[in-house]
């Protein structure tokens, strides 16, 4: 069997890549690198050049040959080479009649815990879709800020202490909205100094977070060790990790306690499962990070099938929380998405490879929609991280 073509292609806000076969075998994978699918589209056709002719069962190798090619790594080449390895898995899963997660050693669960995302541009607006959350099943609810999904051409102003009071106010609200039966996933993205994390953490601590996100940016992990050490709160990061040795180097500092690799990003299921083994060996759980597609969902489960260290797997809602916009439909994209089982558990399918199937007509059903690039500002003009 050889590899044919590699078609990356634009659907709705995603990038999903096709790999086909001179025996008819399709295999379909996503790019996790969400703000420059542009970029990571000519990296796809690049790697197509050597892809072209060769045999698609040999996943590793090619994993390898594309990551060491040259000298360079980063998040548009490495969500083309996650798309890609994702599209073999599928291919390799058709081709031995089997679901992605038997060739993963076997699936250790039948469903796949989820958090449902929330979003709100008002205090009110995330309580209520925490209550409605659980009327729908959910145990879990995450992207939830206390920040509030406010539109990024608004300029932002809070003192420290309203910020940090606001803040520990909502997580208190969402708490009391629910009670202690729905888990809340506290997203901060990267918002706060250090020094305005460990304050928000010790003060969120009696409300019992499943985890604490990003609290600070991923690019120094010592700052991350340096929040982890003083809050008693479990800290979870990794969905800009590009690779298993920024997850290593994390995991060393004893930096988390829930990795969250993007399978479109850290390359792909290859990358995604040498995360988790990597985490198993410190008692650290994984929570996959998924914001994007069905195809990505799809890719996701199967490693969340696979992996004795899974804690909860993303589940996308109808909005996109950072553009306050309305996704596609899933089924529009694809044939064979994750089903949901209404009591908090994605369920997870035996049909083979990833299980899904791109629609012929996505692209018409969904046409692209390109993110511009709009970041957000101080009253004083001076960039925010959001």
């Amino acid at each position: 069997m050889k590899i044919t073509s590699v078609n990356p292609i634009f659907v709705d806000r995603y990038l999903l890549v096709e790999v086909h076969t001179d025996e008819g075998l399709v295999g379909v994978g996503e790019s996790g690198a969400w703000g420059y699918h542009e970029a990571t589209h000519a990296n796809v056709k690049k790697f197509a050049d050597y892809l072209v002719g060769e045999d698609p069962l040999r996943i590793e190798h090619h994993w390898q040959y594309m990551f060491r090619a040259f000298h360079f790594r980063g998040a548009s080449i490495m969500g083309a080479i996650s798309a890609i390895d994702i599209a073999l898995w599928d291919i390799a899963g058709q081709y031995r009649d089997a679901p992605v997660h038997a060739l993963l050693g076997g699936k250790v669960r039948d469903k796949a815990r989820v958090y449902h995302h929330v979003v709100g541009s008002t205090r009110q607006e995330l309580v209520d879709n925490v209550k409605q959350a659980k009327a729908e099943g959910f145990t879990a609810v995450g992207h939830l800020t206390p920040f509030l999904d406010e539109e990024r051409s608004k300029p932002y102003f809070e003192t420290h202490v309203a910020k940090i009071r606001n803040a520990i106010d909502a997580v208190a609200a969402y708490r009391e909205a629910v009670g202690d039966e729905v888990d809340l996933c506290i997203e901060i993205h990267r918002r706060l100094s250090p020094a305005e994390a460990v304050q928000l953490g010790l003060g969120i601590e009696e409300y019992h977070p499943y985890f604490y996100e990003d609290p600070v940016t991923p690019h120094n992990l010592d700052e991350m060790e340096y929040v982890a050490g003083k809050v008693n709160v479990p800290i979870a990061t990794g969905e800009r990790f590009t690779s298993i040795w920024d997850f290593a180097m994390l995991l060393r500092r004893y930096a988390v306690q829930y990795v969250r690799p993007n399978v479109g990003l850290v390359g792909g299921i290859s990358g995604a499962k040498k995360v988790a083994a990597l985490a198993e060996a410190q008692h650290v759980a994984v929570v996959p990070h998924n914001p994007q597609s069905p195809v990505l969902t799809a890719a996701s489960l199967h490693i969340s099938a696979a992996i004795p260290n899974f804690g909860l797997l993303e589940f996308p809602g109808p909005t996109i929380p950072s553009l306050l916009a309305k996704r596609a439909d899933e089924d529009d994209i694809v044939e064979g998405k994750a089903e949901y089982d209404g009591k908090g558990y994605l369920v997870v399918n035996d049909r083979p490879g990833l299980g899904v199937k791109l629609r012929p007509d996505a692209s018409d059903r969904c046409p692209y929609i390109q993110r511009a690039i709009i970041t957000r500002l101080n009253v004083d003009g001076s960039v925010i991280d959001q």
